[in-house]
């Protein structure tokens, strides 16, 4: 059977409600149940609060009279010395985000910032207010931060509150508020001061956005300008290309033909060697001399006498000399129809004479063309 206690609890509050029993070692269940109910059945949030007051550090709903209670922002922000949060990040995060900064410096001896932590600062509808349109930093003047922050503010009595923002470009204390206030005081004060301070947060928000706009403006331009000049490159780059693609062109046709003339040279230098070579040319009378013919590609002749005892390799000396006659040829006989071998080969290393290829004193022969074979 459920404890008194545990009477209209749901399934999952009665197990958190055993869960932070268990964590916490509290004995009594009604003391479980109020702690868990004042953090909205937030068992983490619970155990973290109770660890805090174990270890000295004042609950959020139990603070001593000599420190001032800590004040959660909705989007969790808290700027207290419970904390640890630096008030120059406090500054920095109302510059940024273009809000107020409401700083409260407490006074740990004085007679009222008991009475206005409980009663003022946590108000319900002060903590709405303070949640939905600003930021809140809190701070003992007994602690080294505080004192510092009291030095620069210079506050007459306590509870001493400043509401600081971004104005000409700088941080700036707008509104200070010095002494016991109530809530109702406290909130139409505070309202009155951003009223009335609203429209530079709203000109610097505006030159905020025209900055945001130019540097957009000025990154698409930087960007656009890049673009640019990438595809100028680009098309330099193609260019140099193209006009080194045309010079090795140009080169290779140039050395090509430095090569042919080169060749041509050499071809015409062994032509003559070739034709200084020959032997004289027997007379007709001679018995053993040999009348050849030459039919060459073009279709001219040539005619010229040799002995029958030279070898073939002069008339193929005597043809490649003569200016018409084609770089490649063979020599072909008609009856019987054959090459003759003229050139060193495998078969023929040392070709034979006229005498030996069997040609008569008076022949025809072909030149047949292999120059582009």
């Amino acid at each position: 059977m459920a404890a008194p206690e545990e009477r209209d609890l749901t399934q999952e509050q009665t197990e958190k409600l055993l869960q932070f029993q268990d964590l916490t070692g509290i004995e009594s269940m009604d003391q479980c149940r109020h702690t868990l109910e004042q953090h909205n059945w937030n068992i983490e949030a619970a155990v973290q609060d109770r660890l805090n007051e174990q270890e000295g550090v004042p609950s959020v709903f139990n603070p001593p009279p000599s420190r001032p209670l800590q004040v959660n922002t909705a989007d969790h922000r808290i700027y207290s010395y419970v904390v640890s949060r630096p008030q120059p990040r406090a500054l920095n995060d109302a510059k940024r985000e273009l809000r107020f900064l409401l700083v409260y410096l407490h006074g740990d001896d004085h007679q009222d910032s008991d009475e206005f932590c409980r009663t003022t600062l946590c108000a319900p509808e002060v903590i709405s207010l303070i949640n939905t349109r600003m930021l809140f930093w809190a701070c003992s003047t007994n602690k080294p931060e505080g004192y510092r922050v009291s030095q620069a503010l210079r506050e007459n009595t306590y509870p001493f509150l400043a509401m600081i923002m971004l104005k000409d470009r700088r941080m700036t204390v707008v509104g200070r508020l010095e002494g016991l206030i109530q809530p109702d005081d406290l909130i139409n004060q505070l309202t009155f001061i951003m009223d009335a301070n609203q429209t530079y947060l709203v000109s610097e928000r505006l030159e905020r956005e025209e900055r945001n706009q130019t540097q957009v403006l000025r990154q698409q331009q930087d960007e656009a300008y890049l673009a640019s000049l990438r595809a100028d490159q680009e098309k330099e780059r193609k260019k140099r290309e193209e006009r080194e693609r045309k010079r090795r062109k140009e080169e290779e046709v140039q050395q090509q033909k430095l090569a042919e003339e080169r060749r041509r040279r050499n071809l015409q230098e062994e032509k003559e060697r070739k034709l200084e070579c020959l032997p004289p040319e027997p007379s007709p009378d001679d018995p053993e001399s040999v009348k050849i013919i030459f039919k060459l590609p073009n279709d001219s002749r040539v005619e010229r006498r040799f002995h029958f005892s030279q070898s073939l390799t002069v008339i193929h000396d005597f043809l490649f000399s003569l200016k018409e006659s084609p770089e490649k040829f063979q020599i072909e006989a008609n009856f019987p129809r054959r090459v003759l071998p003229c050139t060193p080969s495998e078969e023929w290393p040392n070709p034979p004479t006229l005498q030996e290829a069997g040609l008569s004193h008076t022949e025809v022969l072909f030149v047949q063309d292999l120059t582009d074979e």
